[in-house]
């Protein structure tokens, strides 16, 4: 029996990169999207006509309702919201649904603080729903072959994470460039990512150092923005938040962590760079997360040991194929119990570590978002 979804929110995230995929995959049903914003769903609706099946491949199907508020969703009739809405939505958003007994899966950051965590973490026990949070990256098929050597590493010393752009800040005067809306910057953006993939190699170690800093040379630069996103034309306002980020985290068992996520850099490519060093070797992935086209054509993946360096092969993979993946699984995580509640514990952990690295960006007298509505200060 398919999964009957609805999607909230009809941006490029709900639009270009979810709806697509649940529409041909075979696991679910799309029956709501829902948006707001009656320009977007007349936008939908057109492109519904213009297709005239709701998928265009000429098979006549039923089309989703056309909703404007999640309230008007009938946990009789949909099985999973998509949560794909701008970030300072995504828990408030997230909670509304998960009070009413609906499963929720937020694309990343789940988050922007930990009260919205703990409200989050209370809305998924009082709805006896599951959160499910985006984490795709650990669905890639070059992420899976590193994650199988990492047991033959030894004792993991250091890690080593950095997802920098050429030229790939979001358009000046959208949400993502906005403090209040987004939250932050690229920490909140790619560096979720990273911190998810950190998760996977280490397992779930809390941080007891965070050291960060940020810069925003390029945020407000339109040439360094990123053409490949196709975003449509926003108003002319001033982004606040960090374009760079870079950190230094030392988890609890001594292992510690170099952290760089950057929208854009002076590199002639994007470049993803996950280097896990161990008492018995060194593994050293260089591929590109997201579907920038500015990539090197395959990743590299390799394993040092006393001296000598070899190539491990990786499978060829298009790109974005890690979203579908992501897919594949919900349907076995929607029906374990066991799973409710891991999410949240995930987030929390990786949503303190941003509020340290914020702190201490703040107190390095660096421009960096202002804390007070990411956090309490002098918690630990």
């Amino acid at each position: 029996m398919s999964v009957r979804v609805a999607v909230v929110g009809l941006g490029w995230a709900g639009r270009e990169l979810w709806l697509p995929r649940l529409r041909e995959h075979p696991a679910f049903d799309v029956v709501a999207v829902v948006d707001p914003s009656a320009a977007s769903r007349a936008a939908y609706e057109d492109g519904q006509a213009r297709d005239g099946d709701g998928d265009g491949d000429g098979v006549r199907e039923a089309r989703p309702a056309v909703l404007a508020d999640v309230d008007e969703l009938d946990r009789r009739s949909v099985d999973l919201a998509v949560v794909a809405v701008p970030n300072h939505l995504h828990a408030e958003v997230a909670v509304a649904l998960l009070q009413r007994g609906i499963p929720v899966f937020v694309e990343k950051p789940v988050c922007l603080n930990s009260a919205e965590a703990e409200k989050l973490a209370q809305a998924e026990t009082d709805g006896g729903a599951v959160l499910l949070a985006g984490s795709a990256s650990r669905y890639r098929g070059d992420i899976g072959v590193l994650l199988d050597l990492v047991p033959s590493l030894g004792t993991v010393r250091h890690v080593e994470l950095a997802w920098t752009r050429a030229r790939g800040v979001p358009k000046a005067g959208g949400w993502f460039t906005s403090r209040n809306q987004a939250g932050g910057g690229v920490l909140l953006d790619l560096g979720w990512h990273l911190l998810d993939t950190l998760d996977a190699i280490l397992g779930p170690v809390p941080m007891v150092q965070v050291a960060g800093a940020v810069s925003d040379d390029f945020v407000n630069d339109p040439s360094w923005g990123a053409a490949w996103r196709q975003d449509g034309p926003q108003a002319e306002l001033r982004g606040d938040v960090e374009d760079t980020a870079r950190g230094f985290l030392v988890s609890e068992h001594g292992t510690s962590v170099a952290l760089r996520a950057g929208w854009a850099s002076h590199a002639a490519r994007d470049l993803t760079l996950i280097r896990v060093e161990g008492s018995a070797g060194t593994a050293t992935l260089r591929c590109v997360f997201g579907f920038s086209p500015n990539r090197e054509p395959v990743p590299t993946l390799t394993l040092t040991r006393e001296g000598r360096t070899e190539d491990i092969a990786l499978p060829a993979e298009p790109i974005g194929v890690e979203y579908g993946r992501q897919l594949d699984d919900l349907p076995r995580l929607l029906g374990d119990p066991a799973h409710r509640g891991s999410a949240v514990a995930d987030i929390r952990r990786n949503i303190r570590i941003t509020e340290r690295f914020y702190e201490a960006a703040l107190a390095s007298g660096a421009p960096s978002p202002d804390p007070s509505p990411l956090l309490p200060l002098g918690m630990s």
